[in-house]
């Protein structure tokens, strides 16, 4: 059983070690994150959850039932288009439903807890994984775009 928490400080350690962790996996999908990620990550992780208590994001962890982090979903809520969704599994959880049920619990808290009542995702052509996820969570595809130079799908879904 899995468990989504709201991302809080004394996540940090551990969510850097799995960013390290699982960077190579990433990078196959999605841009690096970059040198200054790793070198910044302190400060960066500090404005991260004051941006959180103003209601700019929503950051939630994804532990396994031993606890470990396993995974990300963010909500980035200062888009001029509106709230965006995001979301990193690490490689040793793939293909076995984490991304989907941690996908669902967060549009849940998206739409209970922080009041939203739509998001937006965006994913590459070729990542298979995340257009299925975001398909089997009600987000529906609604247009194209370019991302880092790749073919990319923009999604939408409606919250209730």
């Amino acid at each position: 059983m899995l468990t989504v928490e709201r991302l809080r400080a004394d996540h940090a350690p551990a969510l850097l070690a799995f960013e390290r962790e699982n960077r190579a996996y990433f990078a196959r999908s999605i841009p690096d994150r970059g040198e200054a990620y790793f070198a910044e990550f302190t400060e960066r992780h500090r404005v991260l959850l004051a941006d959180q208590e103003a209601g700019l994001l929503h950051f939630h962890v994804v532990l396994d039932e031993e606890g470990d982090l396993i995974g990300r979903v963010n909500l980035v809520c200062d888009r001029p288009d509106g709230p965006e969704l995001g979301y990193r599994i690490a490689r040793r959880a793939a293909g076995r439903g984490v991304a989907t049920a941690a996908v669902a619990e967060v549009c849940r808290l998206a739409a209970e807890a922080y009041g939203l009542t739509e998001l937006r995702a965006v994913t590459t052509v070729d990542n298979l994984a995340s257009r299925t996820v975001l398909e089997r969570n009600g987000f529906v595809r609604v247009g194209e775009l370019t991302l880092t130079g790749r073919p990319g799908l923009r999604y939408h879904r409606a919250l209730p």
